[in-house]
């Protein structure tokens, strides 16, 4: 899978670009501020509806329009997708082959792209919902089901907890509705954790092997989904039901007395272990880094196994955080197999035969243009 062409339309600091793209690493040089983060973040966006910088939708509206527009074309086994995502002050209009999706869970996952950046290094030591939003991210990326699991779960959650905050401020009383929306809530809060629980499986064993290569065979990194509700990945459904029914049973008076929720899918984390030891406690920052690099390396195999084709990765501004050794690391596995694009301020110091053989972009003051 590759994207063949890109055009922005009001999109951040670019009036107009219209920009094709070689399937092997494209290499996009610029300066801080000229906008080299803006072209890497729309494909981002065109693939997730999203970005991955901010939460504020406005934010990639360029200054004084009224909304900004990205297209591509992208280039599957089966043939070519155009796919266009028009993002205004009123919301976001997707078109994936010229049909409008009604849904943003139809859209996402017609393109797949994987994104390393240099606060996905922070992955390991950073908070959890981090963490969280990185395992939402990418199963939703090949599991539509799961993308409409997790937007029910977060209305559900967002009405049980105004419901609690009413029962707080004594401003309702009645626990019938409280039930129905706690019923509500472990129904969606199973079929995520159980989703999670298999993806992490998927992903750790991608990630042993690869984490075992680029720590030279010295550390085997174990990863553990840790969900706030002592549930496990052999129980059934219907025993995960049980075991959250109790919990919030016990819980009631506390959430009642609180006004939120404190527990579900929205508390949960990952550990992860390199040689029995919790790599965000006691591991060095170089381990913390290879945990990093190796989840992002296993992500690009675990989504190739998953549909057959692999996915556009996306290195922003991450060489230059990496030493020799996990830059060589890293470009070997993609060589010839992935198409990547780079940016960077400069590629002097990165001697690889991957970027030698790079097609090499400029970009200033919100213009980009083909050098190499």
């Amino acid at each position: 899978m590759y994207i063949e062409h890109l055009q922005l339309k009001n999109y951040r600091n670019y009036k107009e670009l219209e920009i094709p793209f070689d399937n092997k690493v494209n290499v996009i040089l610029g300066e801080n501020a000229q906008g080299k983060t803006n072209v890497m973040e729309s494909i981002y966006v065109l693939a997730m509806a999203k970005s991955h910088r901010t939460s504020n939708d406005k934010d990639l509206i360029r200054w004084d329009e009224e909304y900004a527009k990205i297209e591509g074309r992208v280039k599957k086994r089966h043939g070519s997708i155009p796919m266009e995502l028009v993002i205004s002050k009123k919301g976001k209009k997707a078109k994936c082959n010229h049909i409008e999706q009604q849904k943003l869970s139809q859209y996402i996952g017609n393109m797949n792209v994987v994104m390393f950046a240099p606060e996905d290094l922070h992955l390991v030591k950073g908070s959890p919902q981090v963490r969280r939003r990185f395992i939402d991210m990418e199963i939703g990326q090949v599991s539509p089901v799961y993308l409409h699991d997790i937007g029910q779960y977060q209305k559900i959650l967002q009405q049980r907890n105004h419901y609690l905050k009413l029962l707080q401020l004594k401003k309702q009383t009645d626990m019938t509705m409280l039930d129905i929306l706690t019923e509500q809530f472990i129904e969606t809060a199973v079929k995520i954790i159980s989703k999670r629980f298999e993806f992490i499986q998927l992903l750790e064993n991608w990630a042993i092997p690869i984490h075992k290569g680029i720590s030279r065979d010295l550390e085997t990194l174990k990863i553990h989904y840790k969900p706030s509700v002592d549930v496990s990945e052999d129980q059934v459904l219907s025993k995960m039901v049980e075991v959250f029914e109790e919990k919030f049973l016990k819980v009631k008076t506390r959430e009642i007395e609180r006004g939120v929720t404190l527990f579900g899918p929205h508390r949960d984390d990952l550990l992860f272990h390199v040689n029995n030891r919790d790599v965000q406690t006691f591991g060095s920052q170089g381990q913390q880094r290879t945990t990093a690099l190796s989840l992002k390396l296993a992500e690009i195999e675990l989504i190739r196994s998953e549909i057959n084709e692999y996915p556009i990765l996306l290195l922003d501004d991450v060489l230059s955080e990496l030493d020799d050794f996990r830059q060589s690391h890293l470009l070997n596995t993609i060589q010839g197999k992935v198409q990547t694009f780079v940016t960077t301020t400069n590629v002097d110091g990165i001697d690889h035969q991957t970027l030698k053989e790079a097609s090499t972009f400029k970009v200033e003051s919100g213009w980009i243009e083909k050098i190499q």
